[in-house]
């Protein structure tokens, strides 16, 4: 393999599927690279941004906690990680390093190719108002959405994202994330995202949803941007209250596709990285 630097950085890293299907299309294009994992704790984040001005630095992907610790390391940032707030990949161009956030095409196309659902003009709640909730409603306005509640345990975050994100008519609200807020937006949503930690495997709350049956519409569309376990509660719910299930699998691989065109000027062979995963498109 070549000495090219290729891979993703985050602490801790041991559960990131990205190397799998990054090195899968790497194989399948025929291009000579390890896509590496680094390991990298926030106190050492400075050095590690420094080591990517190496000439043989290709790109870097950005996970948790670093998408917003490192923007200020960086030389620019593209239209889209500026709007967001958050980088989750990290791209040279014309020796200067340059923050791009995929995430919030990766979830449109995923929510659209393997949801089957266009969000133009529809009603969705947002669970959570980290980064990823950051990228999916910035993703959500691109698309045309009607309207979007935000609903976070702390509600005054979700109050600043809200804030942050209304430009024009498009003006998301806030609630706290409790049934009894739920109650009066939740049975007349169109889809559901959580991307808070509840439910996932290992974090703070595996066996929580942030929405039970009752609240959700057999109509509705219901993704859970985390991936593991492939099954969340929160995707049970949604099971049974006869709505669409969708898992976070293809948002992490869609925003691993436009990472990987990005920064290698390739197409990236889709079916490839979600067989690479054991997922379906």
């Amino acid at each position: 393999m070549s000495d090219k630097i290729f891979g993703v950085i985050g602490h801790p890293i041991g559960h990131t599927k990205s190397p799998l299907f990054q090195q899968a299309a790497l194989d399948h294009c025929g291009i000579d690279m390890t896509f590496a994992t680094w390991d990298v704790p926030p106190e050492e984040l400075a050095a590690k941004v420094e080591s990517f001005r190496s000439p043989d630095f290709v790109a870097g992907c950005v996970t948790l906690p670093h998408k917003q610790a490192i923007m200020p390391m960086l030389d620019g940032l593209a239209d889209t990680a500026e709007a967001v707030g958050a980088v989750n990949w990290v791209i040279p161009d014309d020796g200067k390093l340059i923050g791009h956030n995929t995430d919030a095409p990766g979830f449109l196309r995923a929510l659209k190719e393997s949801a089957g659902f266009d969000p133009q003009g529809r009603s969705a709640v947002v669970f959570g108002a980290g980064g990823a909730a950051r990228a999916i409603v910035y993703a959500l306005r691109t698309g045309g959405v009607a309207s979007v509640a935000i609903a976070n345990r702390t509600v005054e975050k979700a109050q600043a994202l809200a804030a942050e994100m209304t430009a024009g008519r498009f003006r998301p609200t806030a609630l706290a994330l409790d049934p009894t807020s739920l109650a009066d937006v939740a049975p007349y949503a169109d889809l559901f995202v959580n991307t808070s930690s509840m439910g996932m495997e290992g974090g703070p709350a595996p066996n929580d949803s942030p929405v039970p049956a009752e609240l959700i519409s057999a109509e509705a569309t219901c993704y859970d941007a985390v991936y593991a376990p492939p099954m969340t509660p929160f995707l049970f719910e949604a099971e049974r209250a006869g709505a669409t299930p969708a898992g976070g699998i293809s948002m992490l691989i869609y925003q691993g596709v436009v990472g990987f065109e990005l920064a290698t000027g390739r197409d990236a062979p889709v079916a490839e990285m979600f067989a690479a995963v054991g997922a379906e498109r």
